[in-house]
């Protein structure tokens, strides 16, 4: 019963959720922008866990200084963006209020979208699946220009619809989210403290990872455990490194296991089989498969060129 009593809340529908959560009806079921909605402190699922079966882009005022973000704080106090994808959980403890102080909120059906180009491109907007500590700061010159994206689409939404009014919200829409990105990659080059900090640790817990008797014991580490080590989403991680280093957290994995594997060639007498073994393979053909792609060599035909040098 207890395991039931927590479980998030789940919404199909806009009208659903508007309800859920004291807001008024939507003007149309497959879109709602509310604007300065009152924090619903009447509905029980207010602050509940929930999942939402469409996108939700939350601009908030303020962001709180008291989140978290690895092992610092939000730098920007003039306010940001949070996005969700559908079925994401959304809420509860960790997020609690997420969107019941926002100035104005988007709830978006990918139905929405049919026939767009866009209902293709949003999904490959990674901040849709970033954590609530990992929102957009955005500067007074920023805010601006999405509040004046928020303004159009919401007087677009709010008078009457014709044949054109779908084009123009779905034209704004994709501004936004085309400034989103361009502020992240402005975010992730001027949070320099927060992200030193966190390259540093990566750094870290990948050569905790790559010793021995973790390799043996766990394999090969994943993205997913890596940001789970760094308390960061594993899509926020691989767009951070991938604008600071120019790879993504994939490939800094490989990288590792790469220079693990060419020092053993080179500095042991262990076969092919037993390197593979000892880095966490569970067969050697996949090994072999690996570092033929990385260094266009066989280990064997690279431990010969080693010695033969």
């Amino acid at each position: 019963m207890k395991k039931q009593e927590n479980a998030p809340l789940r919404f199909a529908s806009l009208s659903e959720a508007h309800r859920t959560l004291g807001l008024p009806p939507p003007l149309h079921p497959l879109i709602s922008l509310v604007h300065a909605a009152p924090a619903p402190v009447a509905s029980s699922g207010a602050h509940h866990a929930h999942v939402l079966s469409f996108y939700k882009i939350s601009y908030r005022p303020r962001l709180s200084s008291r989140l978290l973000y690895g092992q610092g704080y939000y730098d920007f106090e003039e306010g940001g963006l949070l996005f969700a994808a559908p079925n994401q959980v959304i809420g509860g403890t960790q997020e609690q209020g997420v969107g019941a102080c926002s100035q104005y909120t988007l709830l978006l059906h990918p139905d929405f979208l049919t026939g767009y180009p866009l209902a293709k491109k949003i999904r490959q907007y990674n901040f849709f699946t970033y954590s609530a500590n990992e929102a957009l700061h955005v500067s007074e010159q920023e805010k601006n220009l999405l509040l004046a994206l928020f303004n159009t689409m919401e007087a677009e939404l709010s008078s009457r619809l014709d044949e054109f009014s779908q084009d123009v919200v779905i034209a704004q829409l994709e501004l936004l989210l085309t400034y989103a990105q361009r502020f992240y990659k402005r975010q992730f080059l001027t949070r320099k403290a927060v992200h030193s900090d966190l390259l540093q640790r990566l750094e870290a817990t990948l050569a905790d990872c790559f010793r021995p008797e973790d390799l043996l014991s766990r394999g090969i580490p994943t993205v997913q455990y890596l940001a789970e080590c760094l308390h960061v989403s594993p899509s926020y991680l691989s767009d951070l490194l991938r604008t600071l280093t120019g790879q993504s957290a994939q490939q800094h994995i490989h990288d590792k296991l790469l220079a693990q594997a060419k020092e053993q060639l080179a500095t042991t007498g262990l076969s092919v089989s037993e390197v593979a073994y000892a880095l966490g393979f569970e067969h050697s053909q996949s090994f072999s498969r690996f570092f033929k792609t990385k260094t266009a060599l066989s280990p064997l035909a690279f431990r010969r060129s080693f010695q033969h040098n």
